[in-house]
């Protein structure tokens, strides 16, 4: 057997011979509680796409795991009056089904309904998945692609499920040298069988670095399920805060400095950084919680007002964390600028918000690279790269 690494496959040419346009499929919502934000998310990219170039087909899931079809209007995907949008809402059926056949030879996606014969919707050449959190950000979605055989954007299923796992993407880190924060990880088991000795790890670790500290799900996006915990008294309520959305839980202290973000785009020579940013405090937030970040629309500071040796500093570990997690494509990696004057990286995302007020668009826009370029940049990337091992 070869173990040679596939080429791309070229995009066929059409029935009359001409070569056609890339189709791109717009994958978004999800069954994780970034459902809604997955919907703003791909209506923004769904708006800067060009379709002078490309095809577009957008495909919705929906909460409980449905592939639906749904309709090209994005100004329907936007946060409106403060209500969050959903694919049950954009779906142009509540029972069809779009499926993409699990065959490297075969990029043909269908759409079926109860009692109707299957409607080919044509070839997929590349797939923009647009989904946040699990089951769609974490490796599975790509593993799906993977085996479909269809290039997709952003990060391979390694770099995906260590992205969202906030425990092993910090011993990844650790591994690379990179600086990291305090942390304690809290077990499914170790909560559920012998919850009294669990509490006790945690109020160690917090007699050790101090109140207050942060419990988070391990494995969850947007600030979801995040709480900042002043004493013992309020700890059971955030785990059990924190387990709604992930039985597993990453307890952190708090880094006393400032929160800077810098973004990684992935360009033919190789990953470059962005100018970072700053993510100033939210005076009617405890922290750049859920609502800060997408009701309110707390203001980043861009670029961040660094001094240039902060800036390189910075822009070197954001790529160094890119390389770490062997990402591809896109990261957002978020740090703290401690008192001390050193940087620790807090997390990577491996597919940032794109909406209109995301911090990763505005990095890249106000480095020069404008938000339908970011974009375009992206697909061509996928374009490139084959599926399998590389």
């Amino acid at each position: 057997m070869s173990s040679q690494t596939p080429s791309p496959r070229p995009v066929p040419a059409s029935s009359g011979g001409e070569r056609r346009k890339p189709r791109v499929a717009v994958v978004f919502g999800g069954r994780s509680s970034e459902h809604a934000i997955s919907v703003v998310t791909a209506g923004a990219v769904l708006r800067a796409i060009d379709r002078e170039k490309y095809d577009v087909l957008p495909i919705g899931i929906t909460t409980d795991g449905r592939w639906a079809l749904t309709a090209d209007e994005p100004e329907r995907m936007a946060i409106a009056n403060r209500e969050l949008p959903s694919v049950e809402r954009l779906a142009e059926s509540s029972e069809g089904s779009v499926v993409l056949p699990v065959d490297p030879g075969n990029r043909e996606v269908v759409y079926s309904e109860p009692g109707a014969v299957p409607k080919a919707l044509g070839d997929v050449d590349v797939v923009f998945p647009m989904l946040h959190g699990p089951y769609g950000e974490d490796g599975t979605l790509q593993g799906l692609l993977e085996l479909s055989g269809v290039p997709y954007v952003g990060a391979g299923v390694l770099a995906s499920a260590v992205g969202m796992d906030k425990e092993y993407m910090k011993r990844v880190f650790v591994s690379f040298g990179l600086p990291v924060g305090p942390y304690e990880v809290i077990r499914p088991r170790a909560w559920e069988r012998e919850p009294a000795a669990a509490r006790q790890r945690i109020v160690e670790f917090a007699e050790e670095h101090g109140w207050p500290l942060f419990v988070k799900p391990a494995r969850a996006g947007s600030s979801f399920g995040i709480s900042k915990v002043e004493g013992p008294d309020d700890l059971d309520a955030a785990v059990e805060e924190a387990r709604r959305h992930d039985p597993k839980v990453i307890v952190e202290a708090l880094l006393r400095g400032r929160e800077i973000e810098c973004g990684v785009l992935e360009y033919e020579d190789g990953p470059r950084a962005s100018v970072p940013a700053e993510i100033p405090p939210v005076s009617s937030h405890a922290f750049y919680d859920f609502e800060a970040k997408y009701i309110d629309a707390a203001d980043g500071i861009v670029p961040a007002p660094l001094t240039e040796e902060q800036t390189r500093r910075v822009q070197e570990l954001a790529v160094a964390a890119f390389e770490a997690a062997s990402c591809e494509g896109l990261v957002r990696a978020d740090f703290f600028l401690l008192d001390s004057g050193e940087f620790v990286i807090n997390e990577i995302n491996t597919m940032p918000g794109f909406t209109p007020i995301s911090m990763y668009p505005r990095m890249w826009q106000e480095s020069g690279v404008s938000y339908p370029e970011l974009v375009d940049r992206l697909l061509e990337a996928a374009l490139r790269r084959a599926t399998g091992l590389r």
